[in-house]
């Protein structure tokens, strides 16, 4: 397969036979809704030794702009050009709305299924929130789904540094979805470390961050005050005074035991009833 072929436009609903014009290059730009935020060098003069021999095998899709044209359909075939040097491109123009062509440009590149895991979860939530779509709506849209884009959507909670490490390792979008269960920065950072380290898979990284989460949950019981320890001892001696007063009633005394609860204090109040005679005068 010549790396053209991975180029390909995708096919759009109601695409009929459309005029091919060549259009000068440097009146195109780079399209505002495009997901990719790193071209591949290597891939790039692959493309462009492509293009060298073959010429352009189909032509990318542009729509009209303030000052020209705005490719939607081909950017990595237009940068090529510009490598080579080229004047002119072979392109299709389109009329698109902007949600059509943010979503078009994300479609090319999930089809090329090589968009990095957080720029496509970039693509999804500016889809989102630029254009006020459901996350039900964009699946529908895109032909994911909705699950799918919920899962990529949080990864976008991890901090900064933590993503590239991710991305630049090239790790799977599972390493990084084990990482969301802790909440500190360095437990991330940590867990990554090990996992450049000692090349952990994923079962064995989610393995290790329940490691360190049981490890968080211990250190915070044993600085818990023994809150428990302490009603237990309450609760042995009120037994216990209830257990005397149960003997003193045993032996022919009138036994009253009262409990009061405060937020800072248990009362316990025994009232013992003076048998008839005890100390009255003679």
């Amino acid at each position: 397969m010549r790396p053209q072929d991975a180029d390909t436009p995708p096919v759009l609903e109601g695409q009929t036979q459309e005029r091919i014009e060549h259009l000068p290059i440097e009146l195109i730009q780079a399209s505002q809704y495009q997901p990719r935020s790193e071209f591949d060098d290597e891939g790039l003069d692959e493309l462009a030794q492509s293009i060298a021999e073959h010429g352009v095998l189909h032509p990318i899709v542009v729509r009209k702009s303030h000052i020209g044209y705005e490719v939607v359909v081909g950017e990595r075939r237009l940068r090529a050009c510009r490598r080579l040097g080229f004047e002119t491109i072979p392109a299709i123009v389109r009329e698109f709305a902007d949600r059509e062509a943010a979503e078009v440009a994300l479609i090319e590149n999930l089809q090329r299924k090589d968009l990095r895991l957080f720029e496509e979860a970039e693509g999804y939530r500016r889809l989102l929130e630029e254009f006020g779509l459901t996350q039900e709506e964009l699946a529908v849209r895109l032909g994911r789904k909705q699950s799918s884009i919920a899962n990529k959507l949080r990864l976008l909670r991890l901090p900064d540094k933590v993503k590239e490490i991710i991305s630049r390792e090239m790790l799977s979008e599972r390493h990084a979805r084990a990482l969301l269960k802790l909440e500190d920065e360095p437990d991330m950072l940590r867990v990554l470390a090990e996992v450049q380290e000692r090349g952990l898979n994923v079962r064995q990284t989610e393995e290790l961050v329940d490691r360190i989460l049981q490890r968080r949950r211990e250190a915070v019981e044993a600085r818990r005050p023994k809150r428990t320890l302490i009603l237990k001892d309450l609760r042995t001696f009120r037994n216990s005074v209830k257990s005397l007063a149960d003997t003193l009633r045993k032996s022919g005394l009138e036994v009253a035991v009262e409990e009061r609860e405060g937020d800072e204090a248990f009362e316990l109040l025994v009232v013992v009833r003076k048998p008839l005679g005890v100390g009255e005068d003679g």
